[in-house]
């Protein structure tokens, strides 16, 4: 049965993703770890979901290493700071055994792919006051020759390599190139595969930042992120600001991870969205069941009153849902009393996959919005295990069944569930 689920939740993302593209960018570690082959079998899936792909790679390590084994010294290998000679020379013999290495992984898959020299590059020039001699910019990509490839049913395969008129070959940072391609393609997702989980502060995993929260990172706790991932983060903000909608970190090295990732509303890494990926709107008749299903866990923990989807539906009106990626994960009821001028926000529940990421707290600041809005003074919650987060989390106060207008204090009463009522003016 697990499979079948699984199965299922892949099934629902094929019409959104079907003829779209993905640029996915390998960090040189990713490819030289062991589970480079299982990504090789997930780009085969996504192929076959009619999902073009194209790869962007990285080379650093790689470039380390020929260093280390030659004995030469290199003054840069992520393509930001300076390139000597030396450095280029190395690079441009990593990035082409990456390359190769990548290819002979795809035909294994009965893959068609190709080296992809679809970067104009240019001099980054001198930099405060620094000359960073090889190390180039993108100036042009090459939008044509990667339609025609993909057309083709052939992945692109594009090294951290540009090239300009001259004939003269630039080291560039391949995050940055990843973003160039993304944006020229207008790119449905760009993938980082990077040796982490994804985007930690003080190691905490973030699961989820809008363009303004990741932006907020970088300018006041950029010293609290993991150096290998400022890049990242940076070019996933600037991907997000040029308008790709989705931007994903996640951890190469996990089997089935770019699986995970694409496939569901969970995912594993760091998420950052232009849009608004996660939303609340009112629900509608057709989401009854949606809503039933989800909080019946609530009710098998006695956190909620018991609804039958008769309930539900004559009281759909009163209903909101939070969404993730257009899936409910989240729910909440109004229920207002205009006589007394007060509304209460009720069967409050969480998808317990999304928990601690603050959707309660949206939907409860939602609601409270929402009456706000519609002129009631004050608004009430009914809890039996929620008491301490009502208080602390969302600013109410401890009220009693007086606080309650003489229709819900009866069904209080009747249900002998003897919930704590709390109370907030607003």
């Amino acid at each position: 049965m697990k499979h079948l689920t699984e199965l299922r939740e892949i099934l629902r993302y094929v019409p959104q993703f079907r003829d779209k593209i993905f640029v996915i960018a390998l960090d040189g570690a990713v490819v030289a770890d062991e589970n480079f082959p299982n990504l090789m079998v997930d780009i085969h899936l996504l192929r076959a979901l009619r999902i073009g792909v194209v790869l962007v790679h990285g080379a650093s390590l790689q470039i380390k290493q020929l260093a280390e084994a030659t004995g030469k010294q290199v003054s840069n290998t992520d393509g930001t700071g300076i390139t000597d000679e030396v450095t280029l020379d190395l690079a441009i013999t990593a990035a082409n055994r990456i390359t190769h290495e990548i290819l002979e992984g795809l035909a294994t898959h009965d893959l068609r792919a190709a080296y992809a020299n679809v970067l104009t590059a240019h001099p980054a020039g001198i930099l405060k006051g620094i000359n960073h001699l090889w190390t180039g910019r993108v100036d042009r990509v090459d939008v044509p020759l990667l339609d025609t490839l993909l057309r083709a049913d052939i992945i692109p395969v594009v090294p951290p390599l540009g090239c300009d008129g001259d004939a003269n070959t630039y080291r560039l940072n391949s995050d940055t190139v990843a973003v160039d391609i993304a944006w020229a393609l207008h790119a449905a997702k760009l993938i980082y595969l990077a040796p982490a989980p994804g985007v930690e502060v003080d190691g905490k995993l973030i699961r989820q930042l809008s363009v303004d929260e990741a932006a907020d990172i970088l300018k006041s706790q950029r010293e609290r992120v993991a150096p290998d991932m400022i890049s990242k983060l940076e070019q996933a903000t600037r991907a997000a600001r040029l308008g790709v909608p989705r931007i994903h970190i996640i951890d190469g090295r996990e089997e089935e991870g770019l699986l995970a990732e694409v496939f569901s509303n969970e995912g594993i890494g760091t998420l950052i969205h232009a849009n608004e990926y996660q939303s609340i709107r009112k629900a509608l008749k057709k989401d009854v069941r949606a809503i039933h299903a989800m909080i019946q866990a609530g009710v098998a923990t006695d956190e909620l009153m018991r609804r039958s989807r008769a309930d539900i539906e004559r009281q759909i009106d009163d209903f909101y849902l939070f969404e993730v990626d257009r899936v409910p994960v989240g729910c909440c009821a109004l229920h207002k009393y205009p006589k007394e001028g007060v509304a209460e926000v009720a069967c409050v529940y969480v998808d317990s996959r999304f928990e601690n990421r603050g959707i309660g707290r949206k939907l409860i600041r939602f609601a409270e919005e929402q009456a706000k809005n519609a002129g009631y003074r004050r608004l009430l919650a009914l809890s039996t295990q929620a008491v301490n987060y009502f208080l602390h989390k969302c600013g109410f106060q401890l009220g009693d069944p007086d606080d309650l207008p003489p229709a819900r204090r009866e069904s209080y009463e009747r249900s002998g569930r003897c919930s704590q009522v709390l109370r907030k003016n607003i």
